[in-house]
């Protein structure tokens, strides 16, 4: 499947990384085979950073089960040429010096998560059975393969009430267990994992002033040095992961956008072919503003004023709506098209062009604020969800669990509202969604 979003997000795909522009690159011939318009398969959703982490640890919880003899014992004097370290007892020890520590902890780290989740939270309750199962510290004993298919398909992603860390911390981690991971095969992708730790390393190196920094200069030092990695082995990855993930966000962003940059494939020669399934990404975008500038000038119209009022659709309603594209010579078919699409119907597709009322949001949601009272916190959630749905139409649930909602509330909205008070407002945000598409 090729596919984009709309919007120039900054920094989508990490530190520095915003998304400009596009390209599709058939070097396979699926364009030639796809014209055809062979049988569709089922597609997925990209992993979330959360879910990736999830699932990281969950491989190498059965890496250390399955292959000990990749994983060797820290090397001795290794602790002692990073200064001396006082013993942690257990699990809590913060130098982890064998696999069998290091799959413990990291084995309490995904127990801790289950145990965390708020079983009223209407993401964790369709999947309550699983959940409350691995809540129980017996069920991280010696887990199946049946179970760790089920968590990495069906769980990985649930939030959680763990106190909220940076994303650059979780990026790193994720690092350096990618790092972990392809340990055993020194395979391409251990040597430009290494050369991000080791690139890391020498940005925090550069930052000496700053005391959290220089308590941890001998771990930055010695994990620059070649000798270092001859040898490395999983527990001596995991002491400097945990040294180094609270340090990198003193690394300026423009320094750290090349350590976290994709290298590139060495490819042949390219020849450029026409797609006429998608538009060009400005185009398409061009088709949004002149779409949303026309339709703000009809709101004398009955169907855009539905719309922009949260009242149900009929079918005539649509017709009028692209009849105004059409009436204004705006795109053309195809691109209609693509919008029903990508908007899963056309009216949600020029729900958000136009928005929402401002009113008519307050009106509904002050409904719901009536008769009990709420704290700071929770008003100014629902005053950024009312901001949204004026400036998008809509709101799906699933962002309230995201920036800049999780700034009021890094659990999410279920941290701060009862299970009947979240019920609630989903049911709001999906009436104001059903009115958009026609009955």
């Amino acid at each position: 499947m090729g596919g984009r979003g709309t919007r120039r997000c900054p920094e989508l795909f990490g530190p520095g990384k915003d998304k400009q522009l596009f390209y599709l690159f058939d070097y396979c011939r699926n364009q030639e085979y796809f014209s055809q318009e062979p049988p569709s398969s089922g597609g997925s959703l990209s992993e979330s950073l959360r879910a990736k982490l999830f699932n990281a640890r969950l491989e190498l919880i059965g890496v250390l089960e399955t292959r000990p003899a990749m994983v060797k014992e820290v090397k001795s004097g290794y602790v002692a040429e990073c200064e001396t370290v006082v013993p942690q007892a257990d699990e809590d020890d913060f130098d982890p010096k064998s696999k069998r520590l290091v799959q413990r902890q990291v084995t309490r780290r995904l127990y801790t998560q289950f145990a965390s989740m708020n079983f009223e939270n209407f993401v964790v309750r369709t999947h309550r059975p699983v959940v409350e199962k691995f809540a129980k510290a017996e069920a991280w004993a010696k887990p199946s393969d049946t179970d760790k298919d089920e968590l990495a398909h069906q769980i990985a992603g649930l939030p959680t009430q763990l106190d909220r860390e940076s994303e650059d911390a979780k990026r790193f981690d994720l690092l350096v267990l990618n790092l972990q991971l392809a340990l055993s095969s020194r395979e391409p992708f251990y040597e430009r994992s290494k050369k991000q730790v080791v690139a890391i390393a020498g940005l925090l190196e550069e930052k000496s002033t700053i005391s959290k920094v220089r308590k941890q200069m001998s771990y930055i030092q010695v994990v620059q040095t070649d000798p270092w990695w001859e040898d490395v082995t999983v527990p001596m990855l995991e002491v400097i992961r945990r040294r180094l993930r609270d340090l990198v966000q003193f690394i300026e962003k423009k320094k750290r956008q090349p350590i976290y940059t994709d290298f590139e494939d060495l490819l042949g020669d390219e020849t450029e072919v026409g797609f006429r399934q998608f538009a060009g990404q400005d185009t398409f975008e061009r088709l949004r503003s002149e779409a949303q500038a026309s339709l703000r000038e009809h709101f004398d119209i009955d169907a855009v004023r539905k719309l922009w009022t949260s009242e149900p659709l009929a079918q005539h309603d649509l017709n009028d709506l692209e009849s105004i594209l059409n009436d204004n010579q705006i795109g053309n078919p195809e691109y209609v098209e693509q919008a029903k699409q990508e908007c899963e119907s056309f009216g949600l597709f020029v729900r958000s062009l136009v928005g929402l009322d401002r009113e008519v949001a307050r009106r509904l949601f002050g409904e719901f604020l009536q008769g009990s009272e709420y704290n700071a916190n929770q008003i100014e959630l629902i005053n950024m969800v009312i901001n949204h749905l004026v400036d998008h139409g809509v709101v799906g649930v699933s962002i309230l669990y995201e920036s800049p909602f999780t700034d009021v509330s890094p659990q999410g909205p279920d941290a701060i509202f009862s299970a009947e008070q979240i019920d609630k407002i989903t049911q709001l945000l999906e009436e104001i969604r059903s009115t958009a598409v026609a009955a």
